[in-house]
């Protein structure tokens, strides 16, 4: 076979990309912090922000999921529940106990990545929201729930 010649219909190869460098790894150990996505961030700061909350209100908390989602629905139903929205934009739902589920917190990961400035920012809008979405589970006033 002659210098720089293929048969036909057999792929090529590639070891290495374009540069020759080899093909790119993860840049972070799984075990570090840094190689966790921006969802699984999210998650963390959501259930760091509920601690204090739920160690507070654990008893009346029972019947109640706190769940992330990334965006809203497009079209959300007008008697779903409780929402907290920037504008027209919800940034976290409350969704009433129906026959076959719990009543849950839903915090859309999106918008209230978008209102924040920077991860301190995220963490106090974060915790914003979800007290006043438990203070409206449970009736009561927002000072109430954080402890203030």
């Amino acid at each position: 076979m002659a210098r720089g010649s293929r048969r036909q219909g057999a792929p090529r190869r590639r070891n290495r990309d374009r540069h020759g460098r080899g093909l790119r790894g993860p840049l972070y150990p799984a075990s570090l912090p840094a190689a966790r996505s921006r969802a699984e961030r999210f998650d963390a700061l959501v259930l760091e922000a509920l601690e204090p909350i739920e160690a507070r209100w654990r008893t009346e908390l029972t019947q109640l999921d706190v769940a992330v989602d990334d965006v809203p629905d497009v079209a959300p139903n007008g008697d779903d529940g409780d929402v907290v929205e920037d504008g027209n934009v919800p940034l976290a739902r409350l969704v009433p106990a129906g026959t076959d589920r719990r009543a849950r917190i839903v915090l859309y990961r999106r918008p209230l990545e978008a209102r924040a400035k920077d991860g301190a920012d995220l963490s106090d809008l974060v915790h914003d929201v979800l007290v006043e979405q438990v203070a409206n589970y449970l009736g009561l006033d927002p000072d109430v729930i954080d402890g203030g």
